[in-house]
């Protein structure tokens, strides 16, 4: 095995260090989540309370998607990737404190949303180094083959999150909340010392040093694409982050238990249809998507949230509505992301290329915070079927902006 390893090419093998770390932290970072959000039940906090513990997890991932991708590209990837593996640990390792050390931060809320902060700022390191990295390895002329890996690497990436979910249960009910966050740190802390090693040190830098304004100075394709990206994961986080949990868990009394389980398998199926998006977007043609396909694919994700608000409105079996319905909405979501990560990298130029797709994940975090923030504040005042509307509402410009894309694939 090893020996086969060693006489693969050096592309094949640096992108295999990289899935590799990306895997690595998915899990940690599937897992802590569930840790936090499991553990602060226990401690009696309300899911709204719980689901505020991550808004700056998601506020920094905004800024760290759009500073990272600067520093992606005058530094290089694998610093980036390195940076965010650190942060990692260092974020596990403040959850680890004791609350006799310090009682008064450790054990309020503040410490906790530090911790969080931390760990949001890893992710978008790691996950704008993974994505900028494809680019830097696959051939230029070579679509196709660019589409083929961003979708294993994104759809694994989902599916490994919701392995995390399991995870992270597995090990609290195992070695409980401070054991978890040990293991876990120590575990990372080994990927972390081996990504050191192995990655090579000149990975995506640019070949000129860019300018910090260079940032916001963006290509049209670019720019719509983000904006789309911006509605398109607002429209998932609207009715997906709190008022779903919230909602199975008070209107439909399931345990916290069967909420996590089922929000983790919604997770892993998302992540395996991602995967093999491509067979479904034009692959057995030997097609590779363009801006016309990103608009098709919204049509049928408009529709859906309409279709599930308003039967519950009409007082269907909301538990048969729900889950059939997030099931579906979860498949064709998991193509438009696929699709959406594909264009980035695709329309992000070979020199810098973590400048572009920075600032596209920046468009993605900024949509999930907005969503988070209005799943809550939409679910507390009007209930769960106007968070569905609004779901419609922020796709119909998912698909407004998608009209500015190129309408023909580059090949």
């Amino acid at each position: 095995m090893f020996k086969t390893l060693r006489s693969l090419p050096d592309a094949i093998k640096q992108y295999l260090i990289i899935t590799g770390n990306y895997w690595a932290f998915t899990l940690t970072d599937g897992a802590l989540r569930m840790l936090v959000v499991l553990h602060f039940h226990q401690l009696g906090y309300s899911p709204l309370e719980i689901a505020m513990l991550f808004l700056f997890y998601e506020f920094f991932g905004v800024v760290t998607n759009l500073v990272g991708g600067y520093l992606g590209a005058r530094i290089g990837l694998n610093k980036t990737m390195n940076i965010g593996l650190g942060l990692q640990i260092a974020a596990l390792l403040m959850l680890l404190v004791p609350s006799d050390v310090l009682p008064a931060i450790v054990a309020g809320v503040p410490w906790v949303m530090a911790a969080q902060a931390l760990s949001g700022i890893a992710k978008d390191l790691n996950k704008m180094s993974a994505k900028s990295a494809i680019k830097t390895l696959i051939p230029k002329d070579a679509e196709g083959q660019l589409y083929h890996w961003v979708a294993i690497l994104t759809g694994s990436k989902n599916a490994l999150k919701g392995v995390g979910f399991f995870l992270g249960g597995l090990l609290l009910s195992i070695m409980g909340y401070q054991g978890s966050l040990a293991f876990m740190a120590i575990a990372l802390a080994i990927v972390w010392l081996l990504s050191l090693y192995l990655l090579k040190a000149d990975l995506g830098k640019a070949k000129a040093k860019p300018k910090f304004t260079q940032m916001f100075s963006k290509s049209q394709e670019i720019n719509v694409l983000s904006a789309a990206r911006l509605c398109l994961f607002a429209a998932r986080d609207v009715w997906f982050v709190v008022a779903l949990p919230v909602y199975f868990s008070t209107q439909l009394n399931w345990s916290s238990w069967e909420v996590g389980s089922f929000m983790a398998s919604w997770v892993i199926g998302y992540g395996f249809v991602q995967a093999y998006a491509p067979n479904f977007t034009g692959k057995k043609s030997g097609k590779v998507p363009s801006g016309q396909q990103a608009i098709i694919w919204l049509l049928p994700l408009i529709l859906l949230p309409v279709l599930i608000a308003f039967s519950l409105i009409y007082d269907f079996d909301p538990t048969l509505v729900l889950v059939s319905g997030l099931l579906i909405f979860g498949g064709i979501f998991a193509i438009n992301s696929s699709l959406h990560s594909y264009l980035i990298v695709s329309y992000a130029s070979n020199d810098g290329v973590s400048m572009d797709v920075g600032f596209y994940y920046m468009a993605n975090a900024a949509g999930r915070l907005l969503g988070t923030v209005f799943s809550g504040l939409v679910y507390q005042v009007y209930g769960l079927a106007a968070c569905l509307i609004a779901s419609s509402i922020l796709l119909m410009f998912a698909m407004l902006f998608s009209l500015g894309l190129p309408k023909h694939s580059s090949k």
